[in-house]
């Protein structure tokens, strides 16, 4: 089994028609949509595009897809969202229909799937317990062993914090699948995981910065500049990224 495990898309289609067409040219049989699909600047091209796909699609929720949800409600979003933050989730929030709400409060936050060779794959959001914990390549380990206490899976797929990298919490191995929207990473592209029966490995897809640039800026979204200026022709270094998230942490 050929699995392609898609995190953090946030909004970003021409980086995720990018790793699309990576997919289609290989024996890809599943792809797991890992969760923070919408919150950013094509949130409703985004989920058109994979509405339309014929491959064997699993989804799971992500924090932002929840507060998404919450805004579109009406309700209070989450104390701790920064002022941008609530400024762009509650215009995502507007772009939506109805039905694609209720499609994004209705996604699971977690999935597991049997892979031959492998045995069973945990997809998560963030951690298995919450899907807005930080955890890094140099999280204590003190730290990380409650996060993952009582998972009776070996492989253990996430996302969220937008990195690539692997890391072991007794037997378990903690797989982070980065970010195909908003990478933290050492150049631009689109990054993503491919499992398979003989193990993994990370994937990075390069795209037309420019042209992903100028239709980013056409969608119209708020803070569009911005998101291109730091997300698609360049991406936060991930010595700078990983400093910044463990200081998240201590906030917290």
């Amino acid at each position: 089994m050929n699995i392609a495990a898609l995190y953090d898309i946030h909004g970003n289609l021409p980086a995720l028609n990018a790793v699309l067409g990576e997919i289609e040219k290989s024996e890809v049989d599943l792809i797991v949509i890992g969760g923070d699909i919408v919150s950013g600047p094509m949130p409703q091209q985004v989920l058109e595009r994979l509405f339309q796909l014929k491959h064997r699609i699993l989804y799971l929720r992500g924090n932002g897809d929840r507060e998404v949800v919450t805004a579109y409600d009406g309700h209070p979003l989450t104390e701790e969202l920064s002022e941008k933050a609530v400024e762009l989730t509650n215009w995502v929030a507007a772009q939506i229909s109805k039905k694609e709400r209720d499609f994004l409060a209705n996604l699971p936050e977690q999935q597991i799937l049997q892979i031959p060779k492998v045995g069973e794959v945990l997809f998560c959001h963030a951690t298995p317990r919450s899907d807005e914990e930080i955890f890094t390549p140099i999280t204590s380990h003190n730290r990380l062993i409650p996060m993952f206490e009582g998972i009776n899976q070996q492989i253990i797929v996430c996302g969220h914090t937008h990195l690539q990298f692997e890391r072991r919490v007794g037997s378990r191995k903690i797989i982070n699948a980065g970010s195909v929207g908003m990478p933290f990473a050492h150049s631009s592209g689109a990054y993503w995981l491919h499992l398979h029966s003989e193990g993994y490995k990370f994937r990075r897809t390069e795209f037309d910065g420019e042209e992903a640039a100028r239709l980013i800026k056409a969608a119209g979204s708020p803070q569009c500049e911005e998101f291109t200026k730091n997300n698609v022709l360049k991406v936060p270094a991930v010595n700078d990224a990983i400093g910044f998230l463990e200081e998240l942490t201590k906030k917290r």
